[in-house]
């Protein structure tokens, strides 16, 4: 079994298991499969391991769609996607790691931030459309936009199931909208899915692992080994870009 192999089987394992769990582990996927594809190409194999883990999971959560929500941030969110595309052409693989080292560390600043804020910024209007458009650029860009539309969703006082299947929804209409982007800049092709497709049992074995642990977890514990992992991932990629 080849190294590239059992990085794809260790990336499909956390991202099925982000999906069907707490999310906010994107942090860490994109990191790890450059280990073996340095670069803006590894945003191509990771989308198709997305949008399948998507599917499983609007398929798993498929009551309590907050649909208005979804309907407020979506277009915003498609002009995000465009940034972050006109960003990605003109850039280099050096480039590109200190690009997702800095988004790493910014994502992980601002979960402490409003985590030990009490303040109804999140619930402001303006706020759904800076989410929106950060988001955007932040999934295309690092395919880390997870903790900011987690933290957005927390906010709006959801119940947890309608947190859980908005939240899937919303990632799988994004993930669809990144899809022409990615084709038109050259980071999918026929080559990178039968790549991302390596991924699958790892992605079936994390996915049953969150859906069963989803109710058991503690979240704090959680999100701080998360953090320390995305940590050591962002330190990585500034030394190596």
């Amino acid at each position: 079994m080849t190294t590239a192999l059992l990085i794809m089987l260790g990336a499909g394992l956390i991202t099925g298991f982000s999906k069907f769990s707490v999310g906010g582990m994107g942090l860490l996927i994109l990191p790890v499969i450059m280990i073996a594809f340095p670069g803006p190409q590894a945003l191509g194999i990771i989308l198709p391991m997305y949008i399948i883990t998507d599917v499983l999971a609007v398929i798993s959560y498929r009551k309590n769609i907050h649909w208005p929500l979804i309907a407020r941030l979506l277009p915003v969110c498609l002009f995000g996607v465009v940034l972050g595309g006109w960003l990605l052409a003109s850039i280099n693989p050096g480039q590109f790691s200190w690009l997702l080292g800095l988004m790493i560390v910014s994502m992980l600043v601002l979960g402490v931030v409003l985590d030990n804020t009490k303040s109804n910024l999140m619930r402001h209007p303006v706020s759904g459309y800076l989410t929106s458009l950060l988001g955007g650029f932040v999934s295309l860009t690092s395919n880390a936009a997870g903790p900011i539309f987690s933290l957005y969703f927390m906010e709006q006082k959801l119940s947890k199931e309608t947190y859980i299947s908005t939240r899937a929804w919303a990632f799988l209409l994004l993930n669809f909208a990144k899809v022409p982007m990615l084709f038109a800049l050259g980071l999918l092709s026929i080559e990178s899915t039968i790549i991302s497709l390596q991924s699958i049992p790892g992605l079936v074995i994390g996915a049953c692992i969150g859906y069963w642990l989803l109710g058991k977890l503690k979240l704090i514990q959680f999100k701080w080994l998360i953090r320390i992992m995305a940590s050591l991932a962002a330190i990585k990629l500034l030394l190596v870009g």
